[in-house]
């Protein structure tokens, strides 16, 4: 469990962790091959979200997701992806977030993730949480936290409180 001291100074910053569905890059699953490998190129992120008509998220897909894809027996082969889509080599079944998802899951997930998609109670795509901002709020948490409290190690904490005396019945 985080500390609600250590968790407010972690959430200091908290309208940075979310970068807003309206700047992050996404495709289409019914998007061509093609188009998603453009995009990821041009954006320089390895993986990015994909989208139904409807803007609900339905998977991510990578540039090794395409590049897998494009292996021919010979080497890259670019004809492989001819004909089809995102959904054909995305990632389905990933891991999102909510708004009140809790900080420590979030922590947790973004062990594995360098992003985690934030969707609502429907599943539309409403951004991203980084793990470049998580750890951007935990730099800020280890240069303010012995600014702002005062840590005295147990073990002298407790040398200077005189011990109860046991009580025998």
């Amino acid at each position: 469990m985080i500390g609600k001291n250590t968790e407010s100074l972690l959430m200091e910053n908290q309208e940075t962790l979310i970068i807003p569905a309206e700047n992050v890059a996404t495709v289409l699953y019914s998007h061509p091959l093609e188009h998603a490998l453009l995009i990821l190129s041009k954006v320089g992120y390895s993986k990015i979200p994909v989208l139904d008509s409807n803007d609900r998220l339905v998977g991510l897909i990578s540039l090794a997701n395409i590049v897998n894809k494009m292996m021919g027996l010979t080497g890259f082969d670019t004809s492989l992806m001819e004909g089809l889509t995102v959904a054909d080599v995305m990632e389905v079944n990933v891991p999102t977030v909510t708004d009140s998802e809790e900080l420590e899951e979030i922590l947790h997930l973004l062990v594995d993730a360098s992003f985690l998609p934030l969707v609502d109670e429907d599943g539309i795509f409403l951004g991203i949480i980084t793990r470049k901002e998580i750890l951007k709020s935990v730099n800020h948490l280890v240069h303010e936290v012995e600014k702002r409290y005062l840590f005295v190690p147990k073990n002298e904490y407790l040398e200077e409180k005189p011990l109860q005396e046991e009580i025998n019945i």
